[in-house]
Parts: C-alpha cells; sequence; structure tokens
C-alpha cells in the first residue's frame, strides 16, 4: 500500500509536484503492480520451480543443484537468477560443513587451572609445550590432526592423525613426543 492510497484526501497530482515525480512514471508504476512484465512473471514461474525442487530434496539442495535440476528439465536459467530468486524467497540449502561445528566447551565443566599463567615464553627448550586437535575435511571424511609444539623454538615435536578425535589420538602423540626412557645401567 502507498502514501497515495492511504491519503486519498490530497490528491495525487499535487503530492507528485511537490516531490518532483512525473505523473506518467507513478502511473506506470502503479500499471506494472497490476500487469507485471514478462521477466517479473516469469520470475514467479521460476520460483513456483523452485519451490518444488527444494522441497523435494527435503530443503537441503542450495542454489547449485537448484540449478543443476532445472538444466536437467531443460529449464534454461541463469545460476545467479536462481540465487536471487531462492535468497528472495527465504530458501537456503544445507552445507555438509556446517553439520560437524565446532567443538564447544561444555558450560557446566570446570576449567583446568592455568598451569603456565599465560605466559608462553619458557626460558630454554621442552621446558612448555602447547598442543593443537585440527580437523582437517578430506573426500573419504574428517582427519583429525594433533600436534605438539614447542614454545621455545616453535618447532613441532609430535604428530599424529587418526580418523576420530578421541583422548587416544592426543595419548599417542604425546608418546610419540615423550623421549625414550632411559635404563639405569646401575641396576
Amino acid at each position: 500500500m502507498t502514501f497515495l492510497d492511504e491519503r486519498e484526501d490530497l490528491g495525487v497530482e499535487p503530492v507528485l509536484r511537490e516531490l518532483h515525480v512525473a505523473s506518467s512514471t507513478y502511473y506506470r508504476w502503479r500499471r506494472a503492480e497490476r500487469e507485471p512484465c514478462q521477466r517479473r512473471r516469469r520470475d514467479a514461474e521460476l520460483t513456483e520451480e523452485i519451490r518444488t525442487i527444494h522441497a523435494d530434496s527435503g530443503g537441503i539442495y542450495g542454489s547449485p543443484r537448484v540449478h543443476a535440476v532445472l538444466k536437467r528439465e531443460g529449464i534454461h536459467v541463469g545460476r545467479k537468477r536462481v540465487e536471487r530468486l531462492m535468497r528472495q524467497d527465504g530458501l537456503a540449502g544445507v552445507s555438509p560443513r556446517r553439520k560437524s561445528g565446532f567443538t564447544r566447551r561444555d558450560p557446566k565443566a570446570t576449567l583446568a587451572s592455568d598451569l603456565v599463567e599465560r605466559d608462553f615464553t619458557p626460558p630454554a627448550p621442552n621446558r612448555l609445550w602447547v598442543t593443537d586437535l585440527t580437523m582437517i575435511p578430506t573426500g573419504e571424511g574428517p582427519l583429525w590432526l594433533s600436534a605438539i609444539r614447542d614454545a621455545f623454538s616453535r618447532r613441532v615435536v609430535a604428530w599424529e592423525t587418526s580418523a576420530h578425535a578421541d583422548a587416544d589420538l592426543v595419548l599417542t602423540t604425546l608418546e610419540y613426543a615423550s623421549p625414550p626412557a632411559r635404563s639405569n645401567p646401575d641396576s
């Protein structure tokens, strides 16, 4: 609904004159609302097709897959147009990367004590090690990388990979980083 529809007492011509808008522009705009151009009509038809494809996919398909289905069905439309129409209609695909998410700290868990008091500048090598666990997406599923670095030299002391992010991965990495136990010659 426009301002002029709400205020019929003002009259169209005086308002248009005050706004410096040509009356032909206003009436052409009003006619376009009643009789949309061919492109807008085609957009409405395509939006219906896109809604159907998106619904048939269980709400999973994004614009690239919807575009591919339209192309297979013989409907020639640009990928960007599909993106625009889906965005305008509030349709979005589901990305498999979003499912894995990030590791989140349990808000109920007690925090471990900060043994280094946020001071990561050790005076000598092998006095402070830092570690990280990273997920690397691959074609065969996630690959987890556990790495231990010496904070003094910034060199990787040990690393290990696994298909699962668990305590065994981190402990194995720590075992590789630890120097071998020396036998006591006196015993």
